[in-house]
């Protein structure tokens, strides 16, 4: 019985967990939608909101420390990827000024052939390019 254990494992190890965690996020921001299992987008999405609302959070504030603050949790959380906190501050959380929540869609695509894995599209809710 599974009562009361918190998190998915995913098949991996916890230096695995982590590195698909990351993958997944620097994608998901990138491209800004992404095609994979429903495990894995439900394990990513909280994920991306957190950083979503973390950047939205701080362009609030008129203190500028208070945004190279938040810019700095985020890049420690994106592998210091300048490009992709840089375009999360940028483009992505001023898309989201006036949403409380709810920044991502998942949108069934049916199963995958090889193992019959639920197979999804994970994206922002407003995009840019749309």
């Amino acid at each position: 019985m599974r009562h009361r254990v918190a998190g998915k494992k995913l098949g991996r190890n916890g230096g695995q967990r982590k590195a698909l965690k990351l993958a997944l996020t620097r994608s998901l921001f990138e491209f800004g939608r992404i095609e994979t299992t429903r495990a894995k987008a439900e394990f990513v999405r909280s994920n991306v909101e957190k950083l979503i609302t973390l950047a939205k959070r701080s362009k609030k504030h008129p203190d500028p420390a208070r945004v190279i603050h938040a810019q700095r949790i985020a890049a420690s959380r994106l592998n210091n990827d300048r490009v992709i906190v840089q375009k999360l501050f940028t483009e992505i959380a001023p898309r989201f000024e006036n949403r409380a929540g709810g920044y991502t869609r998942i949108l069934k695509l049916g199963q995958r052939h090889g193992d019959a894995a639920e197979m999804v599209l994970i994206e922002l809710v407003e995009r840019g390019d749309a």
